[in-house]
């Protein structure tokens, strides 16, 4: 939730990005317009909703990982292989996937709902709101549209951020020496999961936001979706964004990191 608050709004202008209809703008063109057009505020339409799904999404993810691994180490007396880590890391990515997807689809419907014509406007007051009107206004199911791009992004996520954080921080201290218990290491270590991360999830991430951004119960399955933008977009579509993204999830992965890692050293909320 501390790195929700430092990279919101460039999260906003990466959903706004994903789901314009024509692609050619830049990030820095899109939070200027945001301010511009909607107020300097505006760049943390959303906030309560982001903040919700980091409290559940990122605490499920990144808690069952921990679980997982210390589970394991405790039963075998031996810190898990790559190939223990990447089993563990999916299982964790997929609940997290799952019992953050209700707050993902009112992310995405908040941060967005501005871009949209007057009349198509949702009006969220904040996530609890969002969530509450969607089951009323639709049906509980539309929580969970979206949920197995959001799924597959969340195997992925975990898998190349959390995986790929673990095996950078071992390479640094083992090969270059570093100190494990520097923020130095931890940043250098974030950095590359941050890189890795970016580039394994943006065709999930682009896919899922446009089908949680579809307005009524029903809107066309993935694969519809997906077909459609190929034949009026290309195949790039997926990697849409991919700078922005990029901008928002390095810094995103970092402040994680450092904010983890210092709440392990401090053993706050550690059992």
């Amino acid at each position: 939730m501390v790195a929700c608050l430092v990279t919101h709004p460039l999260d906003l202008a990466k959903v706004r990005l994903q789901t314009a209809s024509k692609p050619g703008q830049s990030l820095a063109s899109m939070v200027y317009q945001i301010i511009t057009k909607e107020g300097f505020f505006k760049i943390y339409s959303g906030l309560s909703a982001s903040l919700l799904r980091q409290a559940t999404y990122s605490t499920a993810r990144f808690g069952i990982y921990e679980f997982l691994k210390e589970t394991y180490t405790e039963k075998y007396h031996t810190t898990p292989s790559t190939g223990i880590l990447l089993p563990m890391s999916m299982v964790a990515g997929a609940l997290g996937g799952l019992i953050g997807n209700p707050s993902d689809v009112v992310n995405i419907r908040m941060q967005n709902d501005s871009a949209l014509p007057i009349e198509q406007r949702r009006n969220y007051r904040n996530a609890f709101d969002g969530i509450f009107r969607i089951i009323k206004e639709e049906k509980v199911s539309s929580l969970f549209r979206g949920l197995v791009p959001n799924l597959t992004r969340g195997v992925l996520m975990t898998a190349s951020q959390v995986v790929t954080y673990d095996i950078a921080k071992n390479l640094l201290v083992d090969t270059l020496h570093l100190d494990p218990s520097k923020k130095a290491t931890h940043f250098s270590a974030s950095l590359l999961a941050g890189l890795v991360a970016t580039t394994v999830c943006s065709p999930a991430d682009v896919v899922k936001t446009r089908i949680m951004n579809a307005k009524g119960a029903s809107n066309g399955s993935t694969i519809s979706i997906l077909t459609s933008a190929v034949k009026t977009e290309g195949v790039g579509f997926m990697f849409r964004g991919w700078l922005p993204s990029f901008i928002r999830l390095g810094p995103h992965t970092i402040v994680t990191f450092l904010a983890l890692e210092q709440l392990r050293k401090f053993k706050i909320g550690m059992f």
